[in-house]
């Protein structure tokens, strides 16, 4: 396996410029003919900027890290200071899209997942682009009940502690409600005495079951399945 910081520049209708971790689970000397799942794991609003090394040891990368058969690619940009991820949308677009192109991803098997703002970004990514991701897990985010018509067709997973006291659980809880009452596939795990801390996504990512669920879901399949 190997960690690597990158910039990411390409000019699409606008010129696209975003820094970048990238976790490989392979060494580079390893044959590249099998083909392996993708998450995309969108940061919380503390680690925006243009310094990468705000990205070190944190998140899902330095959960992936520190396992020795972590079966995923993992591209994690990095959201510029005075934005957020609803508006990096074509830009984290136009990177999956590259990783696609010139790794050996499972385009099938594209993830997306994020923390707090992150977590937000998960939500508004899936709706303008469920056709992208084959399954998503937003933790401690939030996003607009009205829109959960767009969600209806993804699978989902979302974590939220109760007592969270920065994005408070009703972020998920309403979403879960809205996307429920119109058929969705979706379901959500609370966690108590975590708070809004970095022990929230240590939780998740250290459950071995979010990936059994999330490799069992591939991109244009059957509803349900």
């Amino acid at each position: 396996m190997s960690l690597s910081n990158h910039i990411f520049s390409k000019e699409t209708p606008l010129k696209v410029n975003m820094n970048y971790q990238l976790y490989l689970p392979y060494d580079d000397g390893i044959n590249r003919e099998s083909k392996y799942p993708l998450i995309v794991f969108l940061h919380g609003v503390k680690k925006r900027g243009e310094d990468i090394s705000l990205l070190d040891n944190y998140g899902l990368t330095w959960i992936a890290e520190g396992k020795s058969d972590f079966p995923f690619i993992i591209v994690t940009p990095q959201c510029p200071t005075d934005s957020n991820w609803v508006e990096e949308f074509h830009c984290v677009k136009a990177l999956v899209d590259e990783m696609i192109m010139n790794y050996p991803v499972d385009a099938e098997r594209v993830y997306l997942t994020g923390f707090s703002m992150g977590g937000n970004g998960t939500w508004d990514f899936a709706s303008r682009a469920p056709e992208l991701f084959s399954a998503v897990v937003p933790i401690s985010g939030w996003f607009e009940p009205g829109q959960a018509n767009l969600l209806k067709d993804i699978p989902i997973w979302a974590f939220h502690c109760v007592d969270d006291d920065v994005v408070r659980v009703s972020g998920t809880e309403d979403m879960v409600r809205s996307i429920t009452k119109i058929g969705g596939n979706i379901k959500a795990t609370y966690y108590s005495e975590l708070g809004h801390s970095h022990k929230v996504m240590e939780e998740t990512y250290n459950n071995q079951e979010l990936y059994t669920w999330l490799l069992k879901h591939k991109r244009n399949e059957p509803f349900g399945g």
